[in-house]
């Protein structure tokens, strides 16, 4: 066996061992660094993996309201006609000398027509022309309707005047409705007017051959000239 020496061997000169470690200490710390480096970029990738996720809340107008339904409109209701009570007569009061006057040629020009009753027959309603309607009277003379007695407290108060009524004559001649049309200005003598001519009797009007239901006027003028 033969063993091979260094020519150099321990004599070998101080500077070439001084490189020799700076060389080894220069690697050692580039392998380091690049030790370091690589362990350090997974941390970072791991530290943006781990970075928390901000979540920001947006809170959402509410809805807007819905418009209100305007309200129908009611119905007109058409007003009901209320009867109007009839005018209760004063009391009858004792016939004076000096009575109401009822003048005959002013009456018959003064009656009043409406709502005639239409024709009781087939034969009238079939007929294209109706027959004339002729107003109800009651100034004949066979009637025998006395006129209103004055009130004695209206002659001593000198009180006077016209009344208007509105007479409906029913078909077999009597009074079924008397309303005031026009007042004479006291009640008294319209009262006096009304009490007498509810119980008159009347011509009831016709038309052709027929008696029908008509409105007449009947003007009762209280007077203290006689």
């Amino acid at each position: 066996m033969s063993m091979e020496l260094d020519p150099a061997g321990p004599n070998r000169p101080a500077s070439d061992r001084i490189n020799w470690r700076t060389l080894g200490l220069v690697t050692l710390l580039h392998g380091l660094a690049v030790f370091a480096l690589l362990s350090a970029k997974p941390d970072v990738q791991a530290r943006g993996q781990d970075r928390p996720l901000m979540v920001s809340l947006v809170e959402l107008a509410p809805p807007a309201p819905k418009p209100a339904e305007p309200a129908r409109p009611r119905p007109a209701v058409a007003p009901m006609a209320v009867p109007q009570p009839p005018i209760l007569a004063a009391p009858a009061s004792t016939p004076a000398s000096m009575s109401a006057s009822m003048p005959q040629a002013a009456a018959r020009s003064e009656m009043e027509m409406t709502e005639v009753a239409p024709a009781a027959t087939a034969a009238q309603a079939a007929t294209a022309a109706p027959a004339t309607v002729v107003p109800p009277r009651f100034d004949a003379d066979y009637l025998s309707n006395p006129a209103p007695a004055y009130p004695a407290l209206s002659r001593r108060m000198g009180e006077q005047g016209k009344v208007l009524l509105r007479v409906y004559v029913e078909p077999d001649g009597s009074a079924a409705r008397v309303e005031l049309k026009t007042s004479s200005g006291f009640e008294r003598l319209d009262n006096a007017a009304l009490s007498a001519v509810r119980k008159w009797r009347f011509v009831p009007a016709r038309q052709g051959d027929a008696a029908v239901g008509a409105w007449v006027v009947v003007p009762i003028v209280f007077s203290l000239r006689s």
